[in-house]
């Protein structure tokens, strides 16, 4: 009986392995021919290349964003440059000739800053640049005159609690990342009321300054007292933190004008290639069409919304016809936090089976490096391949972690998600400043990340079977 048993037990263990071993056989027999598909694309992908970076495309991404910006300008959540752009895009797209073209109605934010401004009144009278951060309070008639309490972080400010009350508390915070520093934009007004400050002014989140403050959006909670804050630039910063380390005694006059409107009407502005086979199955690119109210918003997002329009124009230049959609969203309202990509996101979910790969451009077009995904290591293996058929230009790096607000959402409920890998090293220099204007952008950089986009978008709208999740 025991060795029966065994016997049987052998038998079993034998096909256990035979069946791994089977389906590990059957896989890489499934990834080489996935491997064949994508190469088949090689010729397809020159074209495209060719048409962007050499062709009768080349810098048309980068003419038509300066026409836009030159228009528009700014736009920022509610405004009516916002509106502006909107109608323009969709009466742009619709010239393009592209599939179809719509707006999705949402609501977003209405905040606007007003008139603005700082003196500082001791120990000297010096003017100081501010912007004010979005969502803040104004500040009365007359402003707030008080005394300045300097701090480089959170630890301190509240180790330094009874100093704070009735007083503006300045962050001096150094910049170590985006994702570390910005905490202090977000939530430094938060902290200092918890404190009893009647003010705040956060040092601008960003590595390099010539006298320019960085606005961007702030939180504040319920149960908190709400206080004016603004952003100030590095150098005014220092300055005072040098000056309360002499034992100076430092007071500043803020006045700002911030008003928080009821949510405003808006739309995300949509356009499609409709796929040949698989209609209702779709890749997303994007890049957001709002921006801050300073400089005219190309870098943050007019590079990301225009060369995603691009990947459209360029499909449809060359006759392409992809299996499945290839869907352009310009989101509404994501410098507030995605507000426009989380309602599309809930007015869509219920097709989520049918989103294949969604795809954000928002950390600039400058020289691109390659892309960075989000997804199953199956999926990850076949943008891997993807990318090799960028070799022409030399752009043929996957990174870890897609990013991009807008399409968070759809990637946190498991739907493979990329992004634009460029060179960011002076993306923040002129991030939420009067310095994101079409000086930042280079026509040669949008080409290839243009070409990038087109290339990646394409294939896998158009490839026999959706990415793994």
């Amino acid at each position: 009986m025991k060795i029966l048993f065994l016997t049987l037990l052998s038998l079993y263990e034998l096909n256990i392995c035979c069946g791994f071993s089977n389906q590990n056989v059957q896989s890489k027999r499934k990834f080489e021919r996935i491997k064949a598909e994508i190469s088949s694309y090689k010729d397809v992908a020159k074209s495209i290349i060719d048409l962007v970076v050499n062709g009768k495309a080349q810098n048309r991404s980068y003419e038509r964003l300066g026409l836009f910006v030159d228009t528009i300008g700014n736009r920022i959540s509610g405004s009516e440059n916002l509106k502006n752009a909107i109608a323009y895009m969709y009466k742009a797209l619709q010239e393009d000739k592209l599939d179809r073209v719509y707006l999705e109605p949402v609501k977003v934010p209405h905040w606007e800053r007003g008139e603005e401004s700082a003196m500082l009144l001791e120990p000297k009278k010096k003017s100081l640049a501010i912007l004010g951060l979005g969502g803040s309070i104004g500040t009365p008639t007359e402003g707030i005159s008080a005394e300045v309490i300097v701090v480089s972080s959170f630890e301190e400010l509240h180790n330094r609690s009874k100093e704070a009350k009735g007083k503006i508390v300045v962050y001096n915070e150094p910049f170590v990342n985006y994702g570390e520093t910005v905490r202090y934009r977000g939530s430094g007004a938060v902290e200092a009321a918890k404190v009893g400050a009647v003010a705040s002014l956060i040092r601008s989140v960003t590595p390099l300054s010539v006298y320019s403050p960085h606005t961007g959006w702030q939180w504040y909670e319920n149960d908190v007292p709400k206080i004016p804050t603004a952003c100030i630039t590095v150098e005014d910063a220092q300055m005072m933190s040098r000056m309360a380390s002499r034992g100076q005694k430092i007071v500043i006059q803020l006045k700002m004008g911030a008003v928080n409107h009821p949510d405003a009407d808006s739309y995300n502005t949509v356009a499609e290639i409709v796929g040949s086979k698989y209609p209702e199955q779709v890749v997303i690119v994007s890049g957001h069409l709002d921006s801050w109210d300073v400089g005219q918003g190309a870098m943050d997002d007019g590079g990301g919304a225009f060369i995603s329009w691009e990947a459209l124009s360029l499909i449809k230049d060359l006759g392409l016809r992809p299996k499945r959609t290839v869907r352009l969203v310009l989101w509404t309202g994501e410098e507030q936090g995605g507000v426009g990509a989380s309602q599309y996101y809930e007015l869509h979910k219920k097709n989520i089976s049918n989103i294949d790969l969604v795809m954000e451009s928002d950390t600039g077009t400058f020289m691109p490096l390659g892309m960075q995904f989000s997804g199953k290591p199956e999926a990850r293996a076949i943008m891997t391949e993807v990318m090799q058929l960028l070799q022409p230009i030399n752009i043929t790096n996957l990174y870890d972690y897609a990013e991009g607000t807008d399409i968070s959402f759809w990637m946190q409920d498991g739907v493979p998600g990329a992004s634009l890998f460029d060179d960011i090293s002076k993306y923040f220099w002129f991030h939420h400043s009067q310095g994101d204007t079409m000086t930042v952008q280079d026509p040669v950089w949008m080409n290839l990340c243009a070409a990038v986009w087109t290339v990646v978008s394409y294939v896998v709208a158009d490839m026999d079977e959706m990415l793994p999740r």
